[in-house]
């Protein structure tokens, strides 16, 4: 509670009047903010934009299905092939664009140097999109 004068013989009683000066200053200073920042909002340049329309591009890359068999045969889209023929047409499809998509097959008892190696061979002809393929468990 507020009390007002330092009258000694009002003391005893508390003011009753609410004092409204400090919610006009808070709402002045609102309404100043607001005009302020009001036209900050609304400003815009106007320019006359070009007009464009763009589509996706549906072009999709070529996939090559490349697989090795336990015995450590490589295989380019079913056709069996040697290693410096594998790095022949990786090298070719690098060039390509978009570039072709790699999904390896590899069975699971192949060692994993001829793996190694058909990635890194993808990966010295600028391939970098190659997907393993397997079967799912039943």
């Amino acid at each position: 509670m507020a009390f007002g004068s330092f009258d000694r013989k009002t003391s005893s009683q508390p003011m009753v009047e609410i004092n409204m000066v400090p919610l006009i200053d808070v709402v002045l200073v609102l309404l100043v903010i607001f005009i302020v920042t009001a036209p900050l909002l609304t400003n815009a340049v106007k320019l006359d934009l070009p007009k464009a329309s763009s589509s996706a591009d549906l072009q999709k890359p070529d996939k090559i299905e490349f697989a090795i068999d336990p015995a450590g045969s490589l295989f380019w889209n079913g056709e069996r092939i040697d290693r410096e023929e594998a790095i022949r047409r990786f090298a070719e499809a690098g060039a390509r664009r978009p570039q072709p998509e790699i999904y390896l097959r590899a069975d699971q008892n192949v060692a994993y140097r001829h793996v190694a190696g058909m990635l890194a061979d993808a990966s010295r002809a600028g391939l970098s999109k190659v997907a393993f393929v397997s079967e799912p468990k039943r």
